[in-house]
Formats: structure tokens, sequence, C-alpha cells
């Protein structure tokens, strides 16, 4: 069923990244964080290219629980070409197979997380990154995608309206921004001392399918309301803006970076059209045919510029020509749609 309610998502990935894949014919990926929403946007968008090219590629995903993903998944985990590697992260013990690629995309970014237990965060960012980039040393993969963050910049300054990859992180308040940011540099000194090169996509906010609607990220909330047919809370003023990238782009921007990136270089990932919190709320709730007004729980203030975390785009527009190709409205109703084939509890 999830197979064919993304076919025509997964058409569009192969659309746009069909001059890549030849890069992959007969080659072995490696990927960590392969089981959550990046993962399996990149395994489906990977299986799909796999069969309608004829690749003959395989895949091997690390994850501590796959019985778990054959759950979630099974048609991705029953793939011929995807094998699992038990273990965790910081720890795992290396394959001994040969690897062209390696996509580091492990990390919990939930906010809960975040807030409660920043040093829960750092620590497992810092040694999941050097455990898999001793494996690329190790297996000698002439490719690494860092799946980083857009928190690396610190809260986005009043005067600037979209984060630029040259802004210097500043104030980094959290251990997942921290952690981010370590990875990043310390993946940049893995690549100049041997010699692969390391690929940095640096993401911001997205929706799409697998989003998980219970990991307290504002979209997926109200999405999750708006099917429940609940009234949709906005826990702040609303003014806050943020922007969207649906997941079928994602993956083309990430297969993109990781194939034709420079070595050494921050690519952001996400779109750079502003929505504020109270926008995005009203768009849910009408395209969730929601029957309740928006609340807006806190009154807003006419003294402070509303904070804003949206990414500038010119750099993967320039140098890879890569642009959002689905609307924020197209997004939500995708989301929706393949969320309406799976149980919402009331």
């Amino acid at each position: 069923m999830t197979k064919n309610l993304l076919e025509k998502d997964l058409n569009h990935i192969l659309y746009h990244t069909q001059l890549l894949w030849e890069e992959l014919r007969n080659q072995h990926i490696f990927i960590t964080g392969g089981t959550g929403f990046f993962g399996c946007w990149l395994l489906e968008s990977f299986v799909w290219a796999n069969d309608n090219f004829n690749l003959n590629a395989r895949a091997t995903v690390l994850t501590r629980d796959p019985n778990q993903f054959k759950k979630k998944c099974p048609h991705l985990a029953s793939h011929s070409a995807i094998t699992f590697q038990l273990g965790d992260v910081r720890n795992f013990e290396f394959p001994t197979d040969s690897f062209s690629h390696i996509i580091h995309a492990a990390t919990d970014a939930s906010a809960h997380s975040t807030a409660t237990h920043p040093l829960h965060m750092l620590y497992p960012i810092l040694e999941g990154t050097k455990h898999v980039l001793e494996f690329a040393k190790y297996c000698k993969a002439p490719k690494f995608l860092l799946v980083s963050s857009g928190a690396v910049y610190g809260k986005q300054p009043e005067h600037i309206a979209q984060l630029a990859e040259d802004h210097p992180p500043s104030h980094l308040k959290s251990g997942y921004a921290i952690g981010k940011c370590a990875a990043e540099h310390i993946s940049c000194l893995y690549a100049s001392l041997y010699g692969f090169e390391v690929k940095i996509a640096r993401c911001f906010a997205f929706v799409g399918p697998y989003l998980s609607l219970d990991a307290n990220f504002a979209i997926g909330d109200f999405i999750r309301e708006g099917l429940r047919n609940n009234p949709i809370q906005v826990n702040s003023n609303g003014t806050s803006c943020r922007s969207y990238l649906y997941a079928a782009d994602l993956a083309i921007w990430l297969w993109t970076i990781l194939f034709r990136g420079q070595s050494e270089r921050f690519y952001n990932v996400g779109s750079d059209i502003s929505i504020s919190i109270t926008e995005l709320a009203r768009l849910v709730a009408r395209l969730t045919n929601s029957t309740h007004e928006v609340a807006i729980l806190q009154p807003s203030s006419n003294h402070k510029m509303p904070e804003r975390y949206i990414p500038s785009i010119q750099r993967a527009a320039n140098e890879l020509k890569l642009k959002p190709e689905i609307t924020l409205p197209q997004a939500i109703m995708s989301t929706i749609k393949w969320h309406k084939h799976s149980v919402i509890p009331a």
C-alpha cells in the first residue's frame, strides 16, 4: 500500500535525479538513520531507482531493531537490495564489505529530547559521527554525506531574512546544535586527512509521508489534530516564521548533494518561502476540513520582530540547480492523504 501511495512522488524523484544514478551501478551504500523519516525516503527512492534503472546496487542499513522496521515498512525490509546491520551508530561492528557511498543520517532531533536532555543529544552525535567516519576510513568509501541541520546557525538574527551558508554559528544553546556543528568540523577534518569526499547537508524543516505526527513539531501536531477534527492550537503568539520542503524534494536534494556536491562544502536544504505558524495552522485546518477555529494561545507583541528559521537556498540553486518543486499546500495534502491510510487515534 505504501509503495503505491508514493508512486507519484518516487517518479517525481527519478525525473529530477535520473542522470545521477549511474554512479550507483553495481555499487554498495551504507546508511545510518535509514529507518527514520529521512531514511525511509532515501530507501524508497533508492529502491525505486534501483528497480527502474536495473542498477544492481545494494544498501546496508544500520539499525538497532530490524524487526520494528519490518513492521513499519515490510516492502522495503523484504527488498532484495536491502540488508540490515544490527548495531548502535556509536559502536557498531564494521562490516567487511566494500562500500562506495556512506550516508550518515542518524540522530533523534526531537524537540523534547533537545530541550530536556541536551547532553544526551550532544554525546551520541559526536560519538556516532566519529565512529561512522572511522568506518568510512576503514572501508575506503569515496563519498560520505553528513546530514546536518540548520540548527548549527543558532538563533536567526532579526536583521537577516534568510540564513546563508557563510553565516557564522553563534550562541548555540542546545546539545543538538553544538553536536551537529562539531560533527561538521570533524567530518571535514577526516576528509582532509584521509582523502574521501564529505558532503554536508544542513537541513531545515520538512513535511511529507513518514513524518511522525507525535514528535513535537508544529506541522505534525497541526496535521494530527486536523485529522482528528480536534481544535488546532498554536502554543505561542503564532508570529514565528518557518519554511517547509516536501519530503520527495528532500530526497532529490540529498541524493544530488551526495553525488554532485563539492567536498567539505555546506549546502542548506529546505524551502526559502516563509510562512508564519498562525498561517500554517490555518492552512492545515483548511486542508483537513477542520470544523474548529485555530486557537492562538499567547498574545502577540508589537515590540519584537517575529522569530525566523528560514534558509537561503541560493548555493544549492546556483551550484546544483536545486529548487523546491512541490508547493506547501500540495505537500501538506499529500501528507494528509498518506496518514489517512494509517490509524489516527482519537
